[in-house]
């Protein structure tokens, strides 16, 4: 009794808790918010267990987190919509609990950093051949919704644009961790996944995921060119470049992808504004929002009012949008200008820009920078941490690789 007791209390330890509720949080994206909500309180009672209080003031870019989503809160009393400002606030409760967590825990060993890449390599290749099978069912029809902009069933709610930005960034949390899987098998399994979900994110064609995908290759690349071999990072430009050329060339849903881009461009340069088009509805949505935000600079619209505020403003500029194309400003700075105004959009940027600190001259700091540099991109044209999603996937890659840079070589 006393042995299982003790045995028990051995694998009890708050990283071990930490890399479970970790799994649990991919399990919880791709299936059910409920069970990531879960996993995610499950995490931050383990980086905070038996942590003094005092501790927490420590971390400056938690306090800035705290500074910026502060006025959210203090726009509930200019708000007309408290409903919808609940829910733009519930949202970003994990800003306010996972940076602090992972700053608070413990390093994680190799052993179980290999065990978490191993396992979550796993739960990504089982989404992507869920995806898959739909269109292995019928790939013509699939490539063809392309030409609508629809891709492919995904899971994750069917949120393709996070769940291709989550597959691309553990992508580059592979790459990165790789060499330091010292089981053959792991290893190799590690490398199989990594090239399926590479191929697959050709195949979604989401491009959040694929801009991401390409980026790290690119700045991996000029890396290797820098730092390692003029051959080596030769090799991995031309390889890009006539991989993405035969890619467009035989895989169906890119190759209507790209169509559509190309479709959309060439209706913008003829003025031609359809919100149908994905893109246009965003560039449509930013004019709406500068607009909003020159009228309501210092306070901003309300963090609830912001939807019925850009209906007003549609409903001047482009009537004719109908309601299901009316969005938020794809951009989430431009979202925090516009729902909470000038000083809220300051302290967002700084917090936005602080874990450039953490940024080394060494390879840790390269694929820091990498997916910084990604999370930025998506920020940029999404409005990323206005849902519960777009929230963990900001928060876990970006605090994942500045926490695995706490293991010793």
């Amino acid at each position: 009794m006393v042995n299982t007791t003790t045995h028990t209390q051995k694998w009890l330890t708050r990283t071990n808790i930490a890399v479970f509720c970790a799994l649990g949080m991919l399990v919880g994206f791709l299936s059910s918010r409920v069970v990531l909500t879960l996993f995610t309180m499950g995490f931050g009672i383990a980086g905070l267990w038996g942590v003094h209080p005092k501790k927490w003031f420590r971390d400056k870019w938690w306090l800035l987190g705290i500074s910026w989503i502060l006025f959210y809160v203090v726009s509930y009393f200019w708000t007309a919509d408290k409903h919808n400002w609940s829910y733009r606030f519930d949202v970003k409760l994990p800003i306010l609990l996972l940076p602090l967590a992972f700053t608070l825990l413990p390093a994680f060993s190799k052993r179980q950093l290999t065990f978490f890449t191993v396992i979550a390599s796993g739960i990504f290749v089982a989404s992507a051949v869920y995806s898959l099978s739909f269109f292995m069912v019928d790939p013509a029809f699939y490539a063809e919704q392309y030409v609508y902009s629809h891709v492919l069933p995904t899971l994750a709610y069917g949120d393709h644009i996070r769940y291709s930005l989550a597959v691309a960034l553990f992508i580059i949390w592979s790459v990165y961790y790789l060499p330091r899987i010292e089981h053959k098998g792991a290893k190799w399994w590690v490398i199989i996944a990594a090239i399926f979900l590479s191929v697959y994110l050709h195949i979604l064609a989401a491009r959040t995921g694929l801009v991401i995908w390409y980026l790290f290759v690119a700045l991996w690349s000029l890396r290797l060119l820098f730092t390692q071999s003029l051959l080596k990072g030769i090799a991995v430009m031309a390889l890009l470049v006539i991989g993405s050329a035969l890619a467009v060339r035989y895989i169906p849903t890119l190759e209507k992808r790209v169509w559509y881009i190309k479709h959309t461009y060439e209706l913008y340069q003829k003025g031609d504004m359809a919100s149908g088009y994905s893109d246009m509805g965003r560039l449509i949505s930013y004019d709406i929002a500068t607009d909003k935000i020159k009228q309501n600079l210092l306070t901003g619209v309300g963090a609830g009012d912001m939807l019925a505020e850009m209906n007003s403003g549609y409903d001047v500029k482009y009537p004719d949008v109908p309601a299901e194309y009316r969005l938020l400003p794809h951009n989430q700075f431009l979202i925090v200008c516009l729902g909470c105004g000038i000083v809220a959009f300051a302290l967002f940027m700084a917090w936005v820009c602080y874990p450039l600190r953490w940024v080394k001259r060494t390879r840790d700091g390269f694929f820091l920078f990498t997916v910084w540099l990604s999370l930025l991109l998506a920020l940029l044209v999404e409005p990323m941490l206005e849902v519960q999603l777009g929230v963990f996937v900001y928060l876990f890659f970006l605090l994942w690789q500045r926490h695995a840079m706490q293991l010793k070589q």
